[in-house]
């Protein structure tokens, strides 16, 4: 950050230079301008090359976003796998390794969901499967 208070906003709210210098208009000494008046800033090139680096952007975007949900479910399911067997082991109830077991393949559903690119289902049920397994460690 540069410290400049429009430094962090996106570029779509951001004031270009040529208008914040300018004084604001009133609607009383304001110039009527035509439609034809109005300047050509763009050419049709651009505005595909703009709208090509835009659907380039939200592909970027989706693919990162699809690698974080399967990630993190993946994560998630080993980690509910790790503490389903650790507890199997030991002298806690047998709901405790059942919780974790069934959280974690909640979790490995939302990897799926995540890699298929239903992010926002994947972020649902990696939510349920962690609460599944909060229960699990509530029971121990």
């Amino acid at each position: 950050m540069s410290g400049r208070p429009d430094s962090d906003l996106t570029p779509d709210t951001q004031t270009s230079p040529d208008t914040a210098e300018r004084a604001p208009e009133t609607t009383e000494d304001a110039p009527e301008r035509a439609p034809e008046d109005a300047p050509e800033d763009l050419s049709e090139a651009d505005d595909q090359h703009d709208d090509e680096h835009d659907g380039e952007l939200l592909e970027e975007q989706a693919r990162r976003a699809r690698w974080a949900a399967a990630g993190t479910g993946i994560v998630l399911a080993l980690a509910g796998t790790a503490a389903a067997l650790l507890r199997v082991s030991g002298t806690a109830p047998a709901l405790v390794p059942v919780a974790y077991a069934c959280g974690a393949a909640v979790c490995a559903l939302a990897a799926v969901l995540g890699a298929r690119g239903r992010t926002r289902r994947a972020l649902w049920a990696a939510v349920a499967g962690v609460m599944i397994m909060a229960l699990g460690d509530q029971f121990d």
